[in-house]
């Protein structure tokens, strides 16, 4: 993680705007969150400001959000960040940033989703999100394609985390990788997807999916990525509804890659959160209890999903 060099304060986003966007000047400014990428801040009741702060990418990521979210927003069934002014670079601050919509709730790695409302919501979501991508899309930084590209890091992840004794069953979830390897691979049109579906990223109230927020993995590629969220982020036996409710129908194939992608960011989770518990650098506790809660279902159904089908039609193009 490489943070800027530039200290973030209420002080420095209100002079940015003051520069660019004066307009907005007088609005209360506070601290929102520090992800990965950017530092979020509040501005008054409805509006935020998003500057990178903690990677070198995360300049072109709130680019293409900034490019892209307007064009899909409007025909997403839950609220989204929606950028509305773009910052340039300056002297007082050297990367771009963006003024875009709140979106209220708290996320899911706080306040897990519960319910049969929350696999409908996120079914509608991601029916809507999940149509032909333009040939102008972005790509995503290995998200979207095969699943070989992370075999490597899958590996390493299970090892490290079954050395530590935190997978109680590491075989079984091999098994899971491994039938996702074998299944054939994404062979429709590139579909527009999320990318980065875990629960920091879904927003809840009363325990009902209320908002997806962070789209600068939104890419164009294969949907199994998102369709991932069924195990990791709806609460148990949640599933069927899920996938009774998106639509088009999931062919078997796009199934178990799905699961596959779920064992990868489920460990990915754990591990994130066995640093946060120990105070390791980039750690965060909350994440521990989603990942474990994943593999635990996805070991559980296992039965369901033994043997990698053949080829599947490809998934029509529009519906």
């Amino acid at each position: 993680m490489t943070h800027t060099d530039t200290e973030i304060t209420a002080e420095l986003v209100r002079d940015l705007l003051r520069d660019q966007h004066p307009d907005l000047a007088d609005r209360p400014v506070r601290l929102g969150a520090r992800g990965w990428d950017n530092q979020l801040w509040r501005l008054g009741d409805d509006l935020a400001v998003r500057l990178p702060w903690a990677t070198e990418s995360a300049d072109e990521l709130l680019l293409k959000e900034h490019a892209w979210m307007p064009v899909l927003a409007p025909g997403l069934p839950l609220p989204v960040p929606v950028p509305q002014r773009l910052g340039k670079p300056s002297a007082r601050y050297p990367r771009p940033w963006i003024v875009t919509t709140w979106v209220p709730g708290t996320p899911a790695d706080l306040a897990p989703a519960t319910g049969d409302a929350s696999a409908d919501a996120l079914a509608a979501f991601l029916t809507a999100l999940h149509r032909p991508a333009p040939a102008t899309a972005p790509a995503g930084r290995t998200r979207g394609g095969p699943l070989t590209e992370w075999d490597g890091h899958f590996t390493g992840l299970l090892d490290s985390a079954a050395g530590r004794g935190l997978v109680p069953d590491p075989g079984a979830v091999r098994s899971v990788w491994d039938d996702a390897l074998a299944a054939p691979g994404w062979d429709g049109p590139p579909l527009w997807i999320h990318g980065d579906l875990h629960a920091a990223n879904v927003l809840t109230e009363h325990g009902t999916l209320c908002g997806v927020i962070d789209f600068g993995d939104l890419c164009a590629g294969d949907p199994a990525y998102d369709l991932a969220a069924a195990w990791t982020l709806l609460p148990d036996g949640a599933a069927d509804r899920f996938f009774a409710a998106y639509g088009p129908a999931v062919d078997p194939a796009t199934l178990l890659r799905a699961r596959g992608i779920t064992a990868h960011r489920a460990l990915v989770c754990i591990d994130i959160g066995d640093a946060g518990t120990h105070g390791r650098p980039g750690g965060k506790p909350t994440w521990g209890p989603s990942g474990q809660d994943a593999l635990r279902r996805l070991v559980a159904t296992a039965a369901d999903f033994r043997t990698a089908p053949e080829r599947p039609p490809a998934r029509s193009a529009v519906e």
